[in-house]
């Protein structure tokens, strides 16, 4: 009976494949000046107190994760009464040295719209400055060749037509209808690089089902048959919110039902606590702006 049950064992093993992780190049901002002063999503509460220091030292936590996996990661700095800077996913969406930059639907974060778009010039990118309100790769996911757009709460259904014509890649337009899920990175999490590629099956994305309306789910159910199914209570803890190089999936400690799926088809997860940070309705993807091209 051993035997059978350790050829079991091996063949279930090698059932999985084996990811390779992929340099990623990254932006992101320390939080110096974080706090929660206004409410602009149901995370943010004025009255609850937020800890400036400990938001720094778990941000720091991810940045020296991100390098020790030989990730790069460039630096904005911080400005002084933008305290939501520090979600850098937010700031603009990048491919091929282009940055499209952001409009914020909040005038509470408007500010950031030109510091992020003066770092993209600042190094080497082209920068196309926005017409239609959209909040960068907060509603942008680039997978493959092709880019997930997120609307119903922050970015603007014409902005996905704006981002077909500066990048000249097929946009899929998903709406979303859970107001604490109100970035399309809250609910989606990229797993792999490329699309389809290579020999082992991929499950290209990962997504919580609940937060998009039926014929959004439809449409990724029919294009990506194969994508994890997150649960609602791994949504809840902002489990989505999460950020990979095709083998490690930088990922809240919290959503431990989605960590065995990460598991069982083959990742790495690996926790990263930005609790801190959550007070403000961000998570590891919100802190991390990726870099495709430039110098």
């Amino acid at each position: 009976m051993s035997t059978q049950n350790e050829t079991i064992d091996q063949t279930a093993a090698a059932a999985v494949p084996e990811r390779i992780a992929q340099h990623r190049r990254y932006l992101m901002c320390r939080p110096e000046h974080f706090t929660v002063s206004y409410r602009i999503n149901p995370w943010m509460e004025p009255t609850t107190p937020t800890d400036t220091a400990k938001a720094v030292a778990q941000w720091q936590e991810l940045y020296d994760t991100y390098v020790s996996l030989g990730h790069e990661v460039e630096l904005i700095d911080p400005v002084p009464g933008l305290p939501d800077m520090v979600y850098t996913a937010n700031g603009g969406f990048i491919i091929d040295g282009r940055a499209l930059g952001v409009r914020f639907r909040m005038p509470e974060r408007s500010g950031e719209e030109r510091p992020f778009m003066d770092w993209f010039a600042a190094n080497g990118f082209e920068v196309i400055e926005p017409v239609e309100v959209q909040e960068g790769e907060g509603d942008f996911l680039l997978v493959g060749d092709t880019i997930l757009a997120g609307t119903g709460f922050r970015s603007v259904g014409d902005s996905h037509r704006e981002l077909a014509d500066v990048f000249e890649r097929e946009v899929i337009s998903l709406r979303l209808v859970d107001p604490r899920f109100y970035h399309l990175d809250t609910a989606i999490t990229v797993l792999d690089p490329v699309e389809g590629a290579g020999a082992a099956p991929r499950a290209g994305i990962a997504y919580l089902p609940s937060a998009f309306d039926a014929e959004s789910q439809r449409v990724l159910a029919e294009r990506y048959p194969d994508a994890i199914h997150v649960s609602d209570e791994d949504g809840a803890v902002f489990g989505l919110n999460a950020a990979s190089d095709g083998r490690h999936v930088f990922m809240t400690p919290r959503a431990t039902g989605f960590a065995a799926q990460l598991r069982e088809r083959g990742y790495v997860p690996v926790p990263v606590d930005l609790s801190e940070l959550l007070l403000g309705g961000g998570g590891i993807k919100c802190c991390t702006l990726e870099l495709r091209g430039g110098r």
